[in-house]
């Protein structure tokens, strides 16, 4: 992924431009994060601004927005976001064209690949848009989701403090994503969320720590990074 220094740089001199209805192809950054089967291919900013866009199945084909007149105007979208971080990191990702919807729909990333009843979809902020990649336009710092089999299912958010104490318990919260409904049943860092969605963790080193949470039935969360301190630090 591109360093941090550098993503904050775009967001800087992009930002006039982003945060407005898209009337040209400037780009942006956003989250990007790929939850596959069995863990997280990708997740980290990138840089993006529509394009062509080629795969092995599909062949090549505008991917602006403009897809089946979806938008007045190019602009980066959220399978654009998939195809530059592909590049960037190494992996491989596939999908079919279908012309009635001037649109690829994903097939395989990362070699996790579509069943007969397991299929790739997309979030965006959480929701599900109902247009293809191609077509959905995304801004300044979407949070864009790509997750192998997660229709009909919550994306997970975990949230809480970012700054922790070595021996000192901290709160996370995990809901889903799109509602803010509590989790229960969650499991971070070994411990399971109560009702509230609530779970109490005490990190025993310092350092930086990355928490998901996870549950059959829903997609993974987000991860979160936390800072733990030696308790001679306070």
């Amino acid at each position: 992924m591109f360093p941090i220094s550098l993503v904050t740089l775009a967001i800087s001199f992009l930002a006039p431009f982003a945060l407005a209805a898209p009337t040209s192809n400037v780009g942006t950054a956003v989250n990007l994060r790929i939850e596959g089967d069995t863990g997280t291919i990708f997740e980290g900013p990138v840089f993006t601004q529509g394009h062509d866009v080629e795969t092995a199945s599909g062949g090549t084909h505008h991917c602006d927005g403009t897809n089946l007149n979806a938008n007045p105007a190019p602009g980066p979208t959220a399978t654009s976001a998939l195809d530059d971080a592909a590049k960037l990191q190494g992996f491989a990702w596939d999908g079919t064209y279908f012309a009635e919807f001037d649109d690829f729909f994903i097939t395989s990333i990362a070699g996790v690949t579509q069943t007969q009843t397991q299929f790739w979809g997309y979030f965006v902020n959480f929701h599900l848009p109902d247009v293809g990649g191609c077509q959905q336009q995304v801004n300044l710092l979407d949070e864009v989701l790509f997750a192998f089999d997660p229709f009909g299912k919550p994306a997970l958010k975990l949230s809480g403090e970012h700054v922790a104490r070595v021996g000192e318990p901290v709160t996370l919260t995990v809901t889903d994503g799109q509602n803010g409904d509590p989790i229960a049943g969650a499991s971070v860092d070994g411990q399971t969320t109560d009702a509230a969605g609530q779970v109490s963790v005490t990190f025993t080193s310092a350092g930086v720590k990355g928490l998901k949470a996870e549950k059959e039935g829903t997609v993974r969360s987000n991860r979160l990074d936390i800072v733990v301190a030696p308790s001679e630090f306070f």
